[in-house]
């Protein structure tokens, strides 16, 4: 509690910081609904909107989870705005004809067979079906709207696939240079793990893989500054049932919740994106950084998809700018942040 009384005083001392979240929204519980919860949580935060992207399920899917996310912490004033479909060039028959060359990969998001379901269709929801509806507005003019509102105020944090983002700079070149900045949970180095996903490939990250050609737009346009949470970091994290039980003790219709959820999703046991929220709140967070130029390799073959990274001295003739990357993180005062802002009651609408 007295981390969120900290930040409370500080948010009592300074204008909100206003964030787009763009993120492929599974649910229920799980990653990328506690990263929602966190920035929503956040006294220090103002969410404009979360843009939602086809990944770990499919768009439709993932909308109808965020909005019965926000009708459950009475947060309905949020827009939850639907994005991309599909990736910008690959689709499911393709990848499936690389792994059957390549190798198959141990997790595939809204492609993978163990869940695959066409795109159209939203399954039962163990949370209950929303009665909100979601933005007539898409993602990507959502997006450039809001940067031209408020130029070089708005932080784009990207939790999913960059599919959304890059359409927005395909279509507003300006669009990056008047965001703030950007934050995203993507790529992959050289992960300690034994995690099945990473063990034989540690440059494979699910983000980049699913669309490979709009990590490459993103990461070569002009953002005043970048910021990566890689996978070297997320698997350092373990949300845990007895965290669970420390946020149920609250007893908000969030707690429970994040109770009964937070295991649910697959990969659910590491808190994949979380960090990126919560090191954008408090960037005291992370303990070491490193300083790379980053791609993705486009090539078809082995690597199609893999994380790609140079120093100033080894960099190709033509690369984009310079990406601060997370290496390490307090993760005792992580815990504690997350554990407070979850337990805490959800901050009424401005």
């Amino acid at each position: 509690m007295a981390v969120l009384l900290a930040l409370t005083s500080l948010a009592a001392a300074q204008p909100r910081r206003k964030i787009i979240v763009n993120e492929d929204c599974s649910g229920p519980g799980g990653s990328n609904m506690q990263t929602l919860l966190l920035l929503i949580q956040s006294p220090q935060v103002e969410v404009l909107g979360i843009t939602v992207v086809s990944g770990d399920q499919w768009r439709d899917e993932e909308v109808a989870h965020t909005l019965r996310l926000l009708e459950i912490i009475g947060r309905t004033d949020i827009p939850v705005v639907p994005g991309a479909v599909h990736p910008l060039v690959r689709r499911r028959d393709e990848s499936q004809l690389w792994q059957e060359r390549y190798g198959k990969v141990a997790y595939a998001g809204a492609w993978d067979d163990r869940w695959w379901h066409e795109p159209n269709i939203v399954p039962s929801l163990p949370e209950g079906k929303p009665t909100t509806k979601p933005s007539d507005e898409d993602a990507v003019h959502f997006l450039l709207r809001m940067v031209h509102k408020y130029p070089h105020e708005v932080t784009i944090y990207e939790g999913g696939p960059m599919t959304n983002l890059a359409l927005a700079i395909s279509i507003d070149a300006q669009f990056p240079e008047l965001a703030q900045e950007l934050v995203f949970m993507g790529g992959s180095l050289s992960p300690r793990t034994d995690n099945p996903e990473f063990v034989n490939t540690p440059r494979h990250e699910f983000n980049f893989w699913f669309d490979p050609e709009a990590a490459h737009i993103v990461l070569n346009a002009p953002w005043n500054k970048i910021v990566c949470t890689p996978t070297d970091i997320s698997v350092k994290t373990h949300m845990t049932p007895a965290i669970a039980k420390q946020i149920e003790a609250s007893g908000t219709r969030l707690a429970h919740y994040i109770s009964r959820f937070a295991m649910y999703s697959p990969g659910a046991d590491i808190m994949w994106d979380e960090i990126a929220a919560a090191a954008w709140i408090d960037p005291t967070l992370i303990t070491a950084r490193i300083t790379r130029y980053m791609d993705i390799d486009l090539d078809r073959g082995a690597g199609y998809g893999n994380t790609l990274t140079w120093s100033e001295k080894d960099k190709p003739k033509l690369t984009g700018q310079t990406v601060e990357i997370q290496m390490d993180l307090n993760l005792e005062r992580f815990y504690k942040m997350f554990i407070s802002l979850m337990s805490a009651p959800t901050p009424p609408s401005h």
